[in-house]
């Protein structure tokens, strides 16, 4: 009897704790998850290039992922993670890859090109003059 009663109780402390041990357990799988895909999502896809990792659906950004993801669940610190990366595949898997003076001309090219379309638009305007100024015309 004293046995039936103690399966009973057992069976009844599962069945309370049984879903929240299980929803403890998928809370960090979740928040892995999440993890995962903020930090690929500063990767670049190195086969799409226009892609982060964690929108591409290439087998190697899969594979990037799964790598990120161990060393995440291993105890690996964002940084170290990144650091990893870029030590793999260089600067390039960065999504927004840092200023050195490697990748200055990436960051600075865009307004060194409109800084030179406003000058060269600035001496056709004075280059053009008027028509009376061409015709010699007072």
């Amino acid at each position: 009897m004293v046995k039936a009663v103690m399966r009973w109780v057992r069976g009844a402390l599962l069945g309370v704790w049984a879903p929240l041990v299980l929803a403890q357990a998928a809370a960090p799988q979740g928040l892995l998850d999440e993890h995962v895909n903020r930090l690929t999502s500063e990767l670049r896809c190195l086969v799409c290039q226009n892609q982060t990792v964690a929108d591409s659906q290439a087998e190697l950004a899969v594979q990037l992922k799964l790598v990120v993801r161990q060393q995440l669940a291993q105890g690996a610190t964002d940084q170290q993670v990144i650091d990893f990366m870029v030590a793999r595949y260089g600067d390039f898997i960065l999504y927004r890859p840092p200023v050195n003076r490697v990748t200055w001309l990436l960051w600075t090219g865009p307004a060194l090109l409109l800084l030179l379309g406003l000058a060269l638009y600035a001496a056709t305007l004075r280059g053009r003059g008027t028509v009376e100024d061409k015709a010699g015309v007072s």
